[in-house]
């Protein structure tokens, strides 16, 4: 008998185990409506951001006029709007960071405290499509110059500051951190001595790899990996010093350059998309995982207080650190209260992907 009955406890733990894994597989949400969090997004708010950069190839028109005809502020057609015509893909878990639209100080020409320049997109700057070149690089750029009939790889950081390529300056700031930090952002806001603002917008990017300086911190035991945060690189890089400071900041080899960007200044900077970013419903990816314009449902927390951010939110930008199916960047805004959000976000989220459904 005690044989018998090890053996049918034995027999059960098989079906035990699949059970278990049938719940779990039953987590996964199948549909838009039953994604974590769903019935509680004011999703309204999130439409006029999804018109905006609603657009063919990634959208069809159809759907597209449909959205821009549902009643602002109803929340109740916006969500029958996206789960009758969308399907769900989970792109997984991944990280996300935030970023914001930094605000410096500065003047339009050299004197005083502003003697670090903001520069234009140089004139012999060559940005190349890969995916021209190699189906499997669909979606990858780089950038460079050409030297005696060959494209070579465009100057690096520290070589640009020290003068390496001729490139226009568009306003002088104050703060070496702060261009560095716009430069991440890749806009932003710049108050002059006359009370006017100027805007300063993604122009190019001289194609070297990003090198996150954080990382280097952490990796030499100058800031607990813990607690890498941008408030944290800019404690460090003003106790260092300027000339620890700058050669920190060379060894990130990306540069980005600017151009002077037209938006009103009740609206968030243009982003890859072309399209003005929306506080909290706008996203930078990987546009090689998720096509720009797509609406993506994000579950994660918030960095300062720990509750759950589910909202529904725009792919409609796209960064240099951003890599990976479920990677992403979210923008919180201008301003103190949104620098200090992003840049204490490093949160672990899950990301899925609202695709058109077939007609």
């Amino acid at each position: 008998m005690a044989g018998k009955r090890r053996g049918a406890r034995a027999g059960r733990w098989p079906a035990l185990a699949l059970l278990a894994l049938l719940a779990a597989c039953s987590t996964v949400p199948q549909h838009v409506a039953e994604l974590p969090g769903w019935g509680e997004d004011a999703l309204a708010e999130a439409v006029p951001a999804f018109v905006a950069g609603c657009r063919p190839p990634a959208m069809p028109a159809a759907l597209c006029a449909e959205a821009a005809g549902l009643p602002p502020g109803d929340n109740a057609a916006a969500r029958a709007f996206f789960e009758r015509r969308f399907t769900l893909r989970a792109a997984g878990e991944g990280l996300m960071t935030g970023y914001y639209e930094p605000e410096l100080r500065g003047a339009a020409t050299r004197g005083g405290p502003y003697t670090v320049p903001l520069r234009g997109r140089p004139a012999d700057l060559v940005e190349v499509d890969l995916g021209r070149f190699a189906e499997d690089l669909r979606g990858r750029r780089t950038a460079g110059r050409v030297r005696d009939g060959r494209l070579v790889p465009y100057p690096d950081r520290a070589a640009i500051e020290a003068g390496g390529v001729e490139a226009p300056v568009l306003l002088w700031v104050d703060d070496e951190a702060g261009k560095f930090f716009l430069q991440i952002q890749g806009s932003g806001r710049v108050a002059l001595p006359d009370g006017s603002v100027r805007r300063m917008g993604y122009a190019a990017q001289n194609g070297r790899a990003y090198v996150p300086v954080g990382r280097l911190l952490a990796d030499r035991g100058e800031i607990p990996r813990e607690q890498v945060s941008m408030q944290t690189i800019l404690a460090w890089l003003e106790r260092a010093g300027p000339e620890r400071a700058r050669a920190l900041m060379a060894e990130n080899p990306s540069y980005v350059f600017f151009r002077e960007a037209a938006a009103r200044p009740d609206q968030g900077p243009s982003g890859s998309l072309g399209v003005p970013l929306t506080p909290l419903r706008s996203i930078a990816v990987d546009r090689t995982e998720i096509p720009l314009g797509s609406p993506v449902w994000i579950v994660a927390k918030h960095p300062l207080t720990g509750a759950p951010i589910r909202r529904l939110v725009l792919a409609q930008d796209t960064g240099g650190a951003i890599k990976g199916k479920a990677r992403a960047d979210l923008f919180w805004g201008w301003g103190e209260a949104a620098a200090e959000a992003a840049g204490r976000m490093k949160e672990t989220a899950t990301l899925y992907v609202l695709e058109p459904a077939a007609p």
